[in-house]
């Protein structure tokens, strides 16, 4: 029986259909932005599968990390006071590149499990000090934040909910932050001006926001728009929660995509890029008003794996590569280069827009399925990703300026096959 066949037998896939288990595409192996499948076959990766992988796959120097930790401390519980040392080491390299203001570090396994923390938080530190009426979440449609209980609650589409509830209580939609209207920010902070005088300002906790939405389509939000949000958030006293698990790490060009927009965020919640996926990691970093406003409370919170010793040691290594090989200003121009050969695209009937930040790109179309440009790039040896109504990119940070061209070549074949 072939592995495609014992997939199908006994594997449930996220984001599949129960009791219909498609044909699974089997990769073998990686290196670089380059892929292989079971038969042999090589695929361009258009996507770092999840926008997890900034330095590219098969990096023998962080094998060889997570080897070495593994000899010396594989785990231990990091619950109350114990602890590691690459944990210790993880948290004061993550400060010293992070947006000031940002002073304690949470570590987590994952981007849902940040998100969760983070919410929670927020919840915990204002009723800790005297306002337990405080406990509403703004989120946005189109934000998407995660599968569990309460970064499910917050994600804004409302596909992925349906089913799953009743989900946690007191969360509040704003609008989608796109900028197709030249007046879009100041409608959306006349939105989210009016939801707050709706709601009352004494009830709300926090904000959660991505800097760039990823899942929802790659959507930059509009000129000034952050800057905007957080002078009336500050105004009201909620936090905000920057959910930086896809811009984070070189994504947008900036170790944190909150710095390409003139964020201060409250807290900053991170995973996929900060081990570059190789080990299941995530980071929650906490701001000077969370700490103070929780100060003295207990975080009767965690997760087993919390700040794993092989996790962070590799993290370290990762964000070594990417100081070392300066993937930050690679991500600017190469999604510089990308993003101008697939502006064209915006000009064909059935194409919405063409956007994005960074090497972070959507195509969104205005009236056709995207599924069938995802299959025929991968038949043509590239892997891009049909998110809703949007085809969207993130390649490793180390692809070539060849391996772009090739991208854009098939992509744009397809793409404007798509009008037939």
């Amino acid at each position: 029986m072939t592995l495609a066949a014992v997939d199908q037998r006994t594997l449930i896939h996220p984001h599949t259909v129960i009791g219909a288990p498609a044909e699974p595409f089997v990769l073998d192996r990686g290196e670089g932005a380059l892929l292989w499948d079971t038969d042999g076959n090589q695929y361009l990766d258009g996507t770092c599968g999840l926008w997890q992988c900034p330095v590219g796959h098969g990096r023998a120097e962080l094998a060889d990390v997570a080897a070495e930790q593994i000899r010396r401390l594989e785990f231990y519980s990091s619950f109350g006071d114990y602890s590691n040392a690459p944990s210790i080491r993880l948290a004061e390299r993550l400060l010293s590149l992070a947006p000031a203001g940002l002073e304690r570090v949470f570590l987590t396994n994952g981007g849902s499990e940040g998100n969760e923390t983070a919410i929670k938080l927020a919840r915990l530190a204002f009723h800790h000090a005297g306002s337990p009426e405080r406990t509403v979440v703004l989120a946005r449609h189109g934000g998407y934040h995660g599968m569990g209980g309460a970064s499910l609650a917050a994600t804004g589409i409302e596909g992925l909910r349906a089913g799953f509830g009743p989900l946690l209580p007191d969360v509040e939609w704003l609008g989608k932050p796109h900028g197709l209207s030249p007046d879009a920010t100041d409608l959306l902070v006349a939105d989210l001006e009016k939801r707050i005088d709706e709601i009352g300002a004494h009830r709300i906790a926090a904000f959660i926001g991505e800097p760039v939405l990823g899942v929802g389509g790659m959507v930059p939000p509009p000129d000034g728009y952050w800057p905007r949000v957080q002078e009336v958030l500050r105004r009201h006293g909620i936090l905000l929660i920057a959910d930086e698990i896809v811009t984070a790490f070189g994504r947008t060009g900036h170790w944190f995509g909150s710095e390409h927009f003139g964020m201060e965020p409250d807290m900053i919640v991170t995973a996929k890029g900060l081990t570059s996926g190789y080990i299941p990691m995530g980071a929650v970093l906490i701001g000077r008003r969370v700490l103070e406003l929780a100060d003295g409370a207990t975080f009767l919170h965690g997760f087993t794996y919390n700040g794993h010793p092989v996790g962070a040691a590799v993290a370290l290594a990762n964000l070594d590569i990417i100081e070392k090989e300066n993937l930050l200003e690679r991500a600017r121009v190469l999604g510089a280069r990308l993003r101008a050969r697939l502006d064209p695209l915006a000009a064909l009937p059935h194409v919405r827009e063409v956007r994005g930040v960074g090497l972070m790109l959507g195509i969104e179309f205005a009236d056709r399925p995207t599924a069938p440009v995802q299959a025929g790039c991968r038949a043509d040896g590239v892997v891009v990703r049909a998110s809703g109504t949007s085809i969207v990119l993130s390649p490793p940070l180390v692809i070539t300026e060849e391996q772009i061209d090739t991208l854009a070549d098939v992509l744009c074949r397809h793409v404007a096959a798509a009008a037939g």
